[in-house]
């Protein structure tokens, strides 16, 4: 599945501001680590944000904002954010102050061993 360079381009522009920050290839898409844990990606035309369980019925009231649905279930506390739902700067931001704001709280998962 190919993934909307022009948005993980602007979502790196973003990402680089901070430290600790790796762009790794998944889900079809890219997803951007911040401190070993999963943050915020690009899968197809969408942002895909992980925001926490406790930002999430908020976030579903959004424009543009619809539930993650990997393997046939919702992934509570993840969400697509499509275009619509992030045109401006101000939208962009608040999305990735989301992520940025629970990646805080979010747990690394165990690495693997090789």
């Amino acid at each position: 599945m190919a993934y909307n360079e022009k948005l993980n381009d602007r979502l790196r522009e973003a990402m680089s501001l901070h430290k600790n920050v790796e762009e790794k290839h998944m889900f079809g898409g890219t997803c951007f680590m911040l401190n070993d844990k999963m943050c915020v990606g690009v899968v197809g035309d969408e942002l895909m944000c992980r925001i926490g369980p406790d930002a999430y019925e908020a976030a579903l009231e959004r424009k543009g904002c619809r539930e993650m649905i990997f393997t046939g279930k919702p992934m509570n506390g993840y969400v697509f954010v499509a275009e619509e739902g992030m045109k401006s700067k101000k939208d962009f931001e608040h999305w990735i102050n989301l992520c940025l704001d629970f990646n805080k709280h979010a747990k690394s998962s165990k690495k693997k061993k090789k």
